[in-house]
């Protein structure tokens, strides 16, 4: 039922989608976390997530045992299993009450072979084995804002401890004007992984307003040209940003480690009307 709903941390809402008869809105504080559509979860209406479903989409063909870092309404593991039956997930989510509310009002159960470990980012990734994971999605948001311990360093290399040689990890960030942020945690990234790309609109790519961009990375080869082509013939006709270019991009920008005294940028109020 739409309407206001208390989770641990606070209090969320859920809209109806009045142009499509099973689609749904999960909002926190004003900031769209999460939309799903019941009865088809290929359809994807945010932009970054079909960025990132671009990315999943090339991946090598078959079913995939995904980590995902931030749980909302579960759109990727939704989608992933829609595309790719017998994929398995884990879903690390520190609002219990949260991933109760899915359950029970946007039918979580409908999703096969999903586990959710109740807890953060970095607690619940250090309970997952070692090279256990095809793809990790790393999306986790305090608001609009991505907590900067899942920015650093440390954190990515847990990362890598739990993906399997060949496997991909996408973030989902946000980031305005200068994307000092998306600097500095591309060269977190790219201290770790070997490969990376970075895809967004190009008025966003441009630090021209604020928001989403996404990073794949992985220490095997990622297909950029295909990314490229993909992601420019797309509905948000975004760019792909590898090599020299993410070097450039980058520009010489430190890691973030732990303690280091970063702050994630906030969107303005007019983003969210």
């Amino acid at each position: 039922m739409p309407g206001l709903y208390p989770v641990t941390f606070g209090e969320v809402e859920l809209l109806r989608d009045l142009d499509r008869q099973d689609g749904w809105v999960l909002s926190k504080d004003g900031v769209p976390q999460s939309y799903i559509d019941l009865q088809d979860p290929t359809f994807l209406e945010f932009e970054y997530v079909r960025l990132m479903a671009d990315v999943i989409d090339l991946l090598s063909e078959g079913p995939l045992s995904c980590v995902h870092v931030g749980g909302g309404a579960c759109t990727i593991p939704r989608y992933v299993s829609a595309t790719r039956a017998g994929s398995r997930h884990i879903v690390i989510e520190p609002d219990g009450l949260l991933v109760n509310l899915v359950r029970e009002q946007l039918d979580l159960r409908s999703v096969p072979r999903l586990k959710v470990i109740v807890a953060g980012g970095r607690e619940g990734t250090a309970k997952v084995w070692d090279e256990t994971a095809d793809l990790v999605v790393l999306d986790a948001f305090t608001g609009a804002t991505m907590p900067v311990e899942l920015a650093t360093a440390e954190y990515m290399g847990d990362i890598a401890r739990i993906l399997r040689p060949d496997g991909t990890l996408l973030i989902n960030l946000a980031d305005g004007k200068g994307l000092a942020f998306a600097r500095r945690l591309l060269a977190t990234v790219t201290s770790t992984f070997g490969h990376v790309a970075l895809l967004a609109e190009p008025g966003i790519m441009r630090g021209r307003r604020f928001g989403n961009l996404i990073v794949a990375a992985s220490r095997a080869e990622l297909p950029v040209e295909l990314l490229t082509r993909k992601a420019a013939g797309g509905l948000t006709q975004a760019r792909c940003v590898h090599g020299e270019a993410l070097t450039h991009f980058i520009a010489g920008a430190a890691p973030i480690r732990d303690g280091d005294a970063v702050i994630a940028p906030v969107p303005p109020p007019a983003v969210f009307g």
